[in-house]
């Protein structure tokens, strides 16, 4: 199949493999992509008819444009960055930041800069936002909740103006029910102090960058999945997996060896029998694959916990418009609740493509919802969305917009809800659920953002997928001291704003 196509795969059969991957997304094609340079068999499948999962692009209007907004950080590990460049060429492009985000009914930019702080907040504001900093040393959190959290480090100005409203668009949540963990792996900055030497770095520098592909985010998946095939990677798209079922009793081969192999069973007949199965799926998804009866088979206990994790979906509206650009910023941020909409992106404006056309560009409008039918925004029909959204953009200060043509794409699980406390959805059932994962180590190991529960970066999931594939050694060995060691690392990410 074509690795950068929309085809879809329906062999039959049984294959035999070194190593299975689970998922296309960038911690599976890392993985994957890894393991075959490394000299192993690998069996990439995935769901969809396109790889790369939520940071895939897609042509609208006859525009590159991405699953909502998305970015190379300067943050990037300086050996996958060479990797990449080596992969993408000139194509990936390092280009000047130009966000704005929506406080106190101002536009500011993103990230801060000391001078337009004082330019543009409302000074009554801005002397909160002073006093928060001058008084932090004195904070500390009164409880393992978001909302205490970010009180806490940047102060309860921030929380009531800026993450407070973040969080119940995000998550659909109060930042008071949520754990205390959301705020310390996606809010990067850990206080006011933080904050100040960041904006000093900003006022020495010639300003935020990011790196970008030519062809839209997406090129970054597509140039790993050439390559990985390339190296000789079995690439099934359009392939989802209907069960995972372990050896059985009494095969041997300690560590997933091929005498003890994992198989996956997929949907239109094919069979993957692998040494190790490295799974990027929902950790909620997983236990559902395993069959009743097994020895794998996953106990009620866990069944309730997968049952109790919970995503918040995201609807993504793009429209269309007969001119180019809409405005000079790439993205617009907008923690305010009156508006469905949480941030607004200008693809072509993340890139210089002189190949994509001039006389029309695509928004991007990100609207978080529950991903049921019971939410009013992820069952609303094109027309009711692009109408909504354009009227917000004109009650955030924003040009009006008539939008020549609308598409819409869905993503069921973008944002994890992870809810303080002990009841459902909170840490316990993550921990239940990884638990039970950890068990059929080596044989099947979970990784990614999906797996781990996680909202990292792509560069951070790239990370992940690396790290696992190198602890696959030869004859279907696992390295357990060194994926306990990766866990370690992936467990200190902190998103990138």
């Amino acid at each position: 199949p074509d690795p950068v196509g929309t085809g879809v795969d329906a062999r039959g059969g049984a294959v035999a493999a070194d190593v299975a991957v689970l998922g296309a997304g960038p911690a599976g094609l890392a993985a994957a992509r890894r393991a075959a340079a490394d000299g192993r068999s690998v069996v990439l499948v995935e769901a969809t008819g396109r790889v790369g999962g939520m940071a895939a692009s897609l042509d609208v209007a006859g525009i590159r444009v991405d699953l909502g907004s998305h970015r190379l950080h300067p943050a990037t590990d300086p050996g996958l960055l060479a990797d990449l460049r080596g992969l993408l060429g000139e194509d990936l492009q390092r280009r000047p930041r130009r966000g704005r985000i929506r406080v106190g009914g101002r536009w500011v930019a993103f990230p801060l800069r000391a001078g337009d702080l004082v330019r543009s907040l409302p000074p009554a504001l801005a002397a909160r936002f002073a006093v928060d900093a001058a008084t932090g040393p004195l904070r500390s959190p009164r409880a393992a909740t978001f909302a205490e959290e970010v009180r806490a480090g940047l102060g309860p100005t921030a929380l009531a103006e800026v993450y407070g409203p973040f969080a119940r668009t995000l998550w659909g949540t109060d930042p008071d029910e949520l754990s205390g963990v959301l705020a310390r792996r996606r809010i990067s900055a850990t206080g006011a102090l933080d904050v100040a030497r960041r904006l000093a770095r900003a006022a020495r520098s010639q300003g935020p960058t990011f790196w970008y592909p030519r062809r839209g985010f997406g090129q970054i998946a597509e140039a790993l999945a050439a390559d990985a095939v390339a190296r000789g990677m079995d690439l099934r798209l359009g392939t989802p997996v209907e069960a995972v079922v372990p050896p059985a009793p009494g095969a041997g081969g300690a560590g997933g060896s091929p005498a003890a192999a994992t198989e996956v069973r997929l949907a239109g007949g094919g069979v993957v029998r692998a040494g190790t199965v490295l799974s990027t799926l929902p950790a909620a998804v997983l236990p559902g694959l395993v069959p009743v009866g097994s020895s794998w088979a996953a106990p009620p206990a866990v069944g309730g916990a997968a049952a109790g994790l919970r995503h918040r979906g995201t609807v993504l509206v793009y429209l269309v418009l007969d001119r180019r650009p809409y405005t000079p910023y790439d993205a617009h941020y907008v923690p305010d609740e009156a508006a469905i909409l949480s941030r607004l992106s200008e693809p072509a404006q993340y890139r210089d493509d002189p190949e994509a056309p001039t006389d029309r560009t695509v928004l991007c409008a990100e609207v978080p919802c529950w991903p049921d039918a019971g939410d009013r925004w992820w069952s609303a029909d094109d027309e009711e969305l692009a109408d909504r959204v354009a009227a917000d953009l004109v009650a955030l200060d924003l040009p009006p917009v008539a939008p020549v043509a609308v598409h819409v794409e869905r993503l069921p699980r973008v944002y994890p809800v992870i809810r303080a406390g002990p009841g459902p959805g909170g840490l316990g059932d993550v921990a239940t659920v990884a638990g039970w994962a950890r068990s059929l180590e080596p044989h099947v190991v979970t990784l990614g953002r999906q797996g781990l529960v996680v909202g990292d970066n792509t560069h951070q999931v790239l990370a992940m997928g690396e790290g696992a594939a190198a602890c696959v050694g030869p004859g279907g060995t696992w390295d357990a001291i060194g994926w306990q060691a990766a866990l370690g690392r992936f467990a200190a990410h902190v998103v990138e704003d």
